[in-house]
């Protein structure tokens, strides 16, 4: 499925990343600068053991020597400290990035409407929000440190032999070029089979956290082995990838470390004929091979950052895929605040399709007075629960409009539209924590005396005091501590906190026994007391009181009126009431 783009994000890839400098630009200013002084020393030391060996030795001045030799070990102290911030600081830079971009790549994650989460699996996105951005930290420290100083110190080591001997310089002149081919070619190589690595690891978390979220139907069923057979496959996949990486990074280094040290062979070999021509002295070669290590410290480092730069930057740009996806489903311009709401609600002439293709519903027109309840029933696949959803724009419609109390809900702030609206669905989700917090959701600053009355109106205040901990119980992992119907009083709980004028009940008591939803129900009328209520509901017998039942179907709203209205009809209704007398008896 395709999305927008989101424009912010429409920059190159690299301008991006930079743009999260901004906020630490003193520190990273900061780190910058330690990193001049560290080029610095590694180019001071050559050229002060250069003038040692060939005057202050040769001319007896050993006080001098001496002086010398302290400056080196000040230098390498004053180096040390330097280092220690670049080390310490450069990577908490780095750590701060990697936060500022799973920070927004969380907010993103939250605005993005129903239709992405339909398409995208929960243990990719989590592979997105954590694995692809652990190698950002490295990449944002190192990268902008090893470039800075592998330029000043090539370019300084450069000067200083070409300096001293222009033949030198003329060996490192021609061999740089092939040094930077084979990284270029090779980062490409690295690039595209480090993202392979990602998108394989983003398959085995999916695949972990399907596996674990259903490890007891796993077992129910005996299928542990099916299970391990299944991981096992991905994680041979995901080894599959990392040895190709693995080889080509091996390819990389090999063929760049046989350069470097072929580079060594070369500078003694022309050096020797040099010395035999009388052209060069043996203090100039040995300064010559001091310079060219510090020529090859950069080369190393940009060695490194070849590394980094692959692994980093596969995971920012899988990033970066997830920030351009514009929230589709969003605030229009001079959106008002929907206050004060009644709860008129109007459907005219709604046409909605997932994938623009097969239309779920086609010109529905309903109208629900305020304060009413509306049943919704029919067959599944009918587009009941579909009808609900795109009252809070969960989905948008394609054509027609959809009012509350005359305001168009395209015209509204989603926070003030939704924030009227409550919906307590079948599968209750709990987060796993206490009670307390779970029936607090439904206002976050809600004070104790609310959630307990909340609690007492939902009919589950007295479950949990006889828990031992009482409304700081843990629910556990999607509230599987609970009973099935203690989380579904927890959720009306939450609605009752959050107190809605218009409350949508989908489907909220048909996983329950018959017991349990005669307990529920009577939670439910009271939280639908005084509210626009739509119930959709498959159990006829849960809604015989409703002011209107609408029956629809894949072609479209059936029938209207109350119970015996329709009953009296003998028309679709009547043929649902009578095939499911278990369900339907009271």
């Amino acid at each position: 499925m395709s999305y927008k783009k989101k424009t912010s994000f429409n920059k190159p890839l690299l301008a991006i990343f930079a743009s999260y400098y901004r906020p630490h630009g003193k520190l990273f200013v900061a780190d910058m600068f330690c990193a001049s002084l560290i080029s610095t020393a590694d180019l001071a030391f050559p050229v002060m053991t250069k003038f040692t060996i060939e005057r202050l030795l040769p001319d007896e001045l050993y006080r001098f020597f001496f002086i010398m030799i302290a400056m080196m070990v000040i230098l390498y102290i004053l180096r040390t400290g330097v280092s220690y911030f670049v080390t310490y600081w450069g990577h908490t830079v780095g750590a701060y990035i990697e936060a500022d971009m799973r920070r927004d790549l969380f907010s993103h994650l939250q605005e993005l409407p129903f239709s992405f989460y339909d398409n995208n699996r929960t243990g990719h996105l989590m592979s997105r929000v954590t694995t692809d951005l652990f190698e950002v930290t490295e990449l944002a420290h190192h990268g902008p440190e090893d470039l800075f100083i592998s330029l000043l110190t090539l370019v300084g080591s450069f000067l200083i032999i070409l300096f001293m001997r222009w033949e030198m310089a003329l060996v490192l002149f021609i061999l740089l070029p092939l040094l930077v081919l084979h990284t270029v070619i090779s980062r490409k190589n690295m690039l595209r089979t480090s993202r392979k690595v990602k998108e394989k690891t983003a398959e085995i978390n999916a695949s972990l956290e399907s596996s674990i979220s259903g490890v007891r139907v796993a077992k129910a069923f005996t299928n542990e082995p099916y299970e391990i057979g299944k991981f096992k496959g991905g994680n041979e996949h995901f080894k599959a990838a990392k040895k190709t990486y693995y080889k080509a990074m091996a390819n990389f280094h090999s063929k760049l470390e046989f350069m470097l040290h072929i580079l060594n062979v070369v500078v003694i070999a022309v050096g020797g004929v040099l010395i035999m021509q009388q052209k060069m002295t043996l203090v100039d070669l040995i300064t010559c091979n001091l310079f060219v290590a510090a020529f090859l410290q950069p080369i190393r480092r940009l060695q490194n950052f070849v590394e980094q730069y692959t692994t980093g930057m596969a995971g920012f740009t899988r990033f970066v895929e997830i920030m351009r996806i514009a929230p589709d489903i969003q605030d229009n311009p001079g959106a008002l605040t929907l206050d004060q709401v009644r709860g008129a609600i109007e459907y005219q002439d709604v046409t909605f399709s997932y994938n623009h293709d097969i239309h779920v519903l086609n010109h529905i027109s309903l109208s629900i007075p305020a304060g009413k309840t509306i049943a919704l029933v029919g067959p599944s696949g009918g587009g009941k629960t579909t009808l609900c959803h795109l009252l809070p724009r969960f989905y948008e419609i394609r054509e027609g409009s959809i009012t509350i109390d005359g305001q168009d809900i395209q015209e509204v702030t989603l926070a003030s539209l939704r924030g009227n609206i409550g919906i307590v669905q079948q599968e209750v989700f709990l987060f796993a924590g206490t009670i307390r917090e779970n029936i607090g959701y439904g206002r976050i600053d809600a004070a104790e005396t609310d959630i307990i009355e909340a609690a007492k109106r939902a009919e589950i205040h007295d479950d949990i005091m006889k828990m031992p901990h009482g409304y700081d119980s843990m629910v556990g992992e999607r509230g599987i501590k609970l009973s099935g119907g203690q989380k579904q009083r927890v959720s009306i709980a939450r609605i009752f906190l959050k107190n809605p004028p218009i409350l949508i009940l989908d489907e909220a008591t048909s996983a329950l026994d018959t017991a349990t939803e005669a307990r529920i129900q009577h939670a439910l009328e009271a939280l639908s007391r005084g509210r626009t209520t739509l119930i959709i509901a498959h159990r006829l017998s849960t809604i015989h009181n409703a002011d209107r039942i609408v029956v629809i179907d894949d072609v479209g709203i059936q029938e209207q009126g109350t119970h015996d209205e329709l009953m009296a009809k003998g028309g679709l209704y009547t043929t649902l009431h009578t095939a499911l007398p278990l369900v339907n008896s009271e």
